[in-house]
């Protein structure tokens, strides 16, 4: 198992046990793109350096600077700094650095999914704390709840929630503070309203209802990736490079929105493509868009004694 990005406890009341936290992304992209120079095709590379003016002759040049002799500054006045010492910032007296203090609690769907910012895995420090781990696991699980609280890491302290995993786990998801968030006002306030077309508005429903399925994350690939590794490889064998098409239907371009809406629904309707191998038709599993009309069956008649 990896390190533990963070270590410390959570702390609700008098309850406090120790858990580990691990992050719960990583990057998958197989391709690195490096910076070349056009004129020799060698890699470019990037040094540390002191701030130079050629114009001013008065300054000394520029100089590279070792990464031991790096230290942080905070400029109080034009050109004016003061220097922070790693240990400094190390010790800054913040008690979110070593425990979770749960302030309170609430129903998860009451955070609006533009706060979310990144997952961690939770789990117990050891088997000793696995007891109120489960517990107050259970207790989210069965409440439907999850908990709020502070952690201190990466230069900053972060509002997290705390939500029940799969698993036997816990999720903590890092929050964004509600001044990082753009107003949504600014942005959305000159949409015009518009009169809603009832036929319209039940196709789409309609649309929507035939495009439903459970999530399943694994059915989605990064088509940037793989359009990507394509270009590569084409570039290598010297082949044709593949390149982008233009839309099917050209951006604003006027089309029926309920001519779109009728046609979209009856593609939706229609069964899957059967496989050319395939001797037997496969019935479609989909409902389809007009309901058959149903037979009226009349009753025999009863013969006379």
């Amino acid at each position: 198992m990896a390190r533990p990005y963070w270590s410390g406890s959570i702390v609700i009341s008098l309850v406090s046990f120790a858990v580990k936290l691990f992050v719960a992304t990583e990057a998958k992209s197989q391709i690195t793109l490096h910076q070349l120079s056009r004129l020799t095709g060698e890699r470019v590379k990037y040094r540390k350096s002191t701030a130079s003016d050629d114009d001013d002759t008065s300054r000394a040049p520029a100089v590279t600077v070792a990464d031991d002799d790096l230290v942080k500054g905070y400029e109080y006045s034009k050109g004016q700094y003061v220097t922070i010492e790693p240990s400094e910032l190390a010790n800054l007296r913040v008690p979110s650095k070593h425990a979770l203090d749960v302030t309170q609690f609430i129903h998860a769907t009451e955070i609006d999914p533009a706060y979310y910012e990144k997952p961690y895995f939770v789990v117990p420090d050891n088997d000793a704390q696995g007891q109120a781990f489960a517990v107050v696991r259970q207790a989210l699980l069965d409440t439907g709840k999850v908990a709020l609280s502070k952690i201190s890491f990466s230069g900053r302290e972060h509002i997290v929630a705390i939500a029940p995993a799969p698993d036997r786990g816990m999720m903590l998801y890092t929050l964004r503070y509600q001044q990082e968030l753009r107003s949504a006002t600014e942005y959305f306030r000159d949409i015009k309203p518009t009169q809603l077309d009832e036929d319209s508005l039940d196709l789409a429903k309609q649309l929507i209802q035939r495009r439903s399925a459970p999530f399943d994350p694994a059915t989605f690939v990064d088509g940037y990736e793989v359009a990507l590794k394509q270009l590569v490889q084409a570039k290598v064998q010297h082949a044709p490079i593949p390149t982008d098409q233009p839309d099917a239907v050209p951006r604003g371009k006027v089309v029926s929105l309920m001519e779109a809406l009728r046609n979209s629904v009856a593609v939706e309707s229609k069964p899957a493509a059967e496989p050319a191998n395939r001797k037997k038709p496969r019935a479609a599993t989909g409902p389809t868009l007009v309901q058959p009309a149903l037979k009226t069956v009349k009753p025999a008649r009863r013969k006379s004694a």
